[in-house]
C-alpha cells in the first residue's frame, strides 16, 4: 500500500468546493481546505505506486477548480 499527500493550487474561491468533491473520490482517505500556499491538502492511497499515479492524474486532476498538483508520497524509514 502506497500513501502520499496531494497538495493542490485551486482556483480564487474554489478550495471547499474541490475538497468536497475530491472527497468523494475511492482512495481519497480526507480532503481538507487549507491556508497558505495550498488550497486543499488530500490523504490518498492506493496499492502501488503506478495505482497511485492514476488515482491522480485521472480521478483527482480533472476536478473543477484545480490549477495545480503536487503528489508527495509517504516514506518509512
Amino acid at each position: 500500500m502506497v500513501q502520499a499527500f496531494v497538495l493542490i493550487q485551486t482556483e480564487s474561491g474554489k478550495a471547499s468546493e474541490v475538497a468536497h468533491s475530491i472527497g468523494a473520490i475511492e482512495g481519497v482517505m480526507s480532503s481538507e481546505a487549507v491556508t497558505g500556499p495550498y488550497d486543499v491538502i488530500v490523504s490518498a492511497e492506493a496499492a502501488d505506486v503506478d495505482a497511485l499515479g492514476h488515482l491522480v492524474v485521472t480521478e483527482i486532476q480533472p476536478v473543477a477548480g484545480i490549477v495545480r498538483t503536487l503528489t508527495c508520497p509517504v516514506v518509512r524509514l
